[in-house]
């Protein structure tokens, strides 16, 4: 391979946000070519306007459907033919579920797995080829959520801790073939990510202070000084380049605002005082108190709408 080969990377989720910031500082910084992936492709022809054609190639893709992943992979094989690969596949497109665990519907169960989990792991098989052909970079956008307590967010949660150990076991698969696997373990980023959907009226919470506690949740990051898209990328830029030289091989990484103080207090903290302290963080504790008796329990079944 060319040691002076031109650099390819695919990057999802790139019409806002992470991933918008990505495609520019990946071909600023680091003089890549980029595949740049979303729904909405009407943004990625704006970023391609301020990139150059030449540095981005927009392509619309619903990382949910496994159709659109297929085509996808057609026009980048045919594409980078003779090209050396892909040297960097950057499965960032992620949706939020915000809701209690017993509210998620199975509709939103399905749509935040296919988006979140199935839609990486797809193109991780569809696109291998050409990244074991670079001996390159796999990367993931995973989440605080998936090591953390956050309440109204069990199912969100659990897709990201299910990318994180997919992550992990391909750090150990990809040795062989010379492919690294980078697991961005994400705390507060400034994006436009966070569920605005209401609480269902049929929720156990819908009471007063359960609703004051749900809308907390939903403003959290907002409202805990989140660090900038361009600020995260910057980061995530040097790791790529401690990468590419060799100097480092982590398969986590973390990245964005609070995950120092989440990361401490997860591995040394015991699991009873972090839920006590967790539901203090979230305001759980008017919801205890509202529930403390028996009849105010049973009548969980029928809607609250004061």
């Amino acid at each position: 391979m060319a040691i002076n080969k031109q650099k390819y990377a695919l990057v999802t989720g790139a019409s806002s946000g992470i991933g918008y910031e990505m495609c520019i500082q990946l071909v600023q910084k680091m003089n890549y070519k980029v595949f740049a992936c979303a729904r909405r492709k009407d943004k990625l022809i704006e970023l391609q306007k301020e990139l150059g054609e030449k540095e981005i190639i927009p392509i619309e893709l619903d990382v949910s459907k496994i159709e659109d992943i297929q085509r996808v992979k057609t026009i980048v094989f045919a594409l980078l033919e003779g090209k050396g690969g892909l040297d960097l596949l950057y499965n960032n497109a992620g949706q939020s579920c915000t809701f209690p665990g017993f509210d998620v519907t199975h509709d939103n169960l399905e749509q935040v797995f296919k988006v979140n989990v199935y839609g990486p792991i797809d193109l991780c098989r569809e696109l291998g080829p050409l990244v074991i052909e670079s001996k390159g970079i796999i990367a993931f956008t995973g989440s605080l959520a998936g090591v953390g307590l956050m309440p109204f967010g069990s199912v969100y949660s659990a897709t990201k801790a299910a990318i994180h150990a997919y992550a992990r076991v391909l750090h150990l698969e990809m040795k062989p073939f010379g492919v690294k696997i980078l697991n961005v373990i994400t705390g507060g980023v400034d994006t436009d990510i966070a569920d605005t959907r209401p609480l269902p009226e049929s929720s156990c919470f819908n009471f007063k202070e359960g609703k004051a506690a749900f809308e907390y949740r939903q403003k959290m990051s907002k409202n805990h000084a989140p660090m900038s898209a361009k600020k995260y990328c910057s980061t995530i830029i040097s790791d790529l380049v401690k990468l590419n030289d060799g100097i480092e091989d982590p398969v986590d990484v973390w990245r964005g605002s609070k995950v120092g103080l989440v990361r401490f207090v997860m591995a040394w903290i015991p699991y009873a005082i972090l839920e006590w302290g967790f539901a203090i963080k979230f305001k759980l504790n008017p919801i205890f108190r509202a529930l403390k008796t028996e009849d105010e329990t049973q009548n969980l079944s029928r809607p609250h709408l004061d």
